[in-house]
């Protein structure tokens, strides 16, 4: 059952939105075989110092996309965590997908997800605590626990596995507590390398972010994403003997 310990109100919050894509308001007359110039468009954003939309594709381009794998109930303490995340993400250079807020496709989410991780070089999975539950009665014989505990996310379980299948470079990142014996994040299963806690009670977010231990880990996985990067882009030549 879902337990009334949580520490505040979950609410729904958007991933940082990207600006969207200006549209020509009017196009240039074109007479006889003189071609439009693109600087006669128009375009529907401000220019108050602001940086212009080809500037900010520019900045997009040079990005290599990974899959975000985050929940989109969080709470104000783990909307700051997040915010700082995807922060981080972008200045190591990488830009960060996750769905529904970034993109998605018009099928199913199994199909989804899996064209997300196909088009991404990495994958980093976020699993915040979603709900407090306790196991009240099993089929078979007791229960492996009486106390209370935390659940995240199902997709929490389903994204990562996915990633894996596929060879993508994985970071998984926990609020301590969660899912401790269950899927992917029960001790034992996922490299011990590419694991790490942020303790949501007694650590502050500048305090993770700031620690050594973060910064070894994302040091090293945005390193594999990048070689990964680069071994996928490589042209594939047949050698015939």
């Amino acid at each position: 059952m879902s337990g009334n310990k949580d520490r505040a109100k979950t609410h729904q919050i958007p991933l940082k939105k990207l600006p969207p894509v200006s549209v020509a308001q009017k196009f240039p007359t074109v007479q006889g075989n003189e071609k439009a110039s693109v600087a006669g468009l128009r375009l529907n954003h401000k220019e108050d110092g602001v940086a212009s939309v080809l500037n900010e594709c520019v900045d997009r381009a040079f990005r290599i996309p990974i899959f975000l794998s985050t929940t989109n109930s969080v709470n104000p303490i783990q909307e700051q965590f997040l915010n700082r995340l995807i922060l981080e993400i972008e200045n190591a250079l990488l830009f960060p997908r996750t769905l529904p807020q970034s993109e998605q496709y018009p099928e199913t989410i199994l199909t989804n997800i899996r064209r997300l991780v196909i088009s991404s070089y990495g994958l980093l999975a976020i699993n915040f605590r979603r709900f407090f539950a306790q196991i009240l009665k099993t089929n078979v014989g007791q229960t492996p626990t009486t106390a209370p505990f935390w659940e995240g996310s199902v997709f929490s379980q389903i994204e990562p596995a996915m990633a894996f299948q596929f060879g993508l470079p994985i970071l998984l990142l926990r609020e301590t507590g969660t899912d401790v014996t269950n899927g992917i994040w029960a001790g034992g299963i996922a490299p011990l390398n590419i694991f790490i806690d942020w303790d949501s009670d007694n650590q502050s977010v500048e305090e993770f972010f700031s620690s050594i231990q973060w910064r070894e880990v994302f040091a090293n996985w945005s390193a594999e994403v990048r070689a990964y990067y680069y071994l996928r882009t490589e042209p594939q030549f047949i050698v015939q003997t």
